[in-house]
């Protein structure tokens, strides 16, 4: 089984004020710690979309087996992102790739235990979509089956993943993340982390 990842790391964090992706955490970036986690799995290739700030990201990710890809237009929003990011990863391994991973830089509560409980839920039920369950919703990091991928492919740039899980009930897995809601978005976000 093949599952690539997608890291979502483009956006320019404007009601932070400076890249949240550079934000410290435990020690180290929130897009490094999001990586590093993506990484340890060994399911299939890492790519981590860039955009804002794209060389100081970049700069940390250094000595990870991960793959940039640049995406100019990420401040048309996420669903380009994820688009671009998906479109890696096909040029890196096309016909092998049964899901996709997709996640987001700054929750606070996702490591790399929940991104393997999402892969091994996958991998046992051969579900469509397997999502993270938190605050009465389903979202990011979540997982994709190669027949949902055209979905993806169909998102406009301002549209997220929330729309894709969202859109057939019956097929979507839970996988509970107790605080999954915890991300950095603004500059009272930050102060919590310290």
């Amino acid at each position: 089984m093949t599952v690539g990842v997608v890291l979502l790391a483009a956006g320019g964090s404007s009601r932070l004020g400076h890249p949240k992706q550079l934000v410290r955490y435990q020690g180290t970036t929130l897009v490094r710690r999001a990586a590093e986690a993506a990484a340890s799995l060994r399911c299939g290739p890492v790519v981590v979309v860039l955009g804002a700030s794209r060389d100081a990201v970049a700069a940390e990710l250094t000595g990870l087996a991960v793959r940039t890809v640049d995406h100019a237009d990420w401040a048309t929003g996420p669903g380009g992102s994820l688009r671009a990011g998906l479109g890696a990863l096909r040029e890196t391994e096309p016909p092998a790739l049964d899901a996709v991973l997709v996640l987001l830089c700054d929750q606070l509560r996702v490591d790399a235990a929940h991104l393997r409980t999402l892969l091994d839920t996958f991998e046992r039920t051969r579900a469509s979509v397997v999502a993270s369950a938190y605050e009465d919703t389903q979202g990011v990091p979540a997982l994709f089956a190669r027949d949902v991928f055209p979905e993806l492919d169909a998102l406009s740039p301002g549209q997220g993943a929330r729309g894709v899980i969202a859109r057939v009930a019956s097929r979507v897995v839970d996988v509970p993340l107790p605080g999954g809601g915890d991300d950095v978005d603004t500059p009272e976000d930050v102060s919590r982390l310290t």
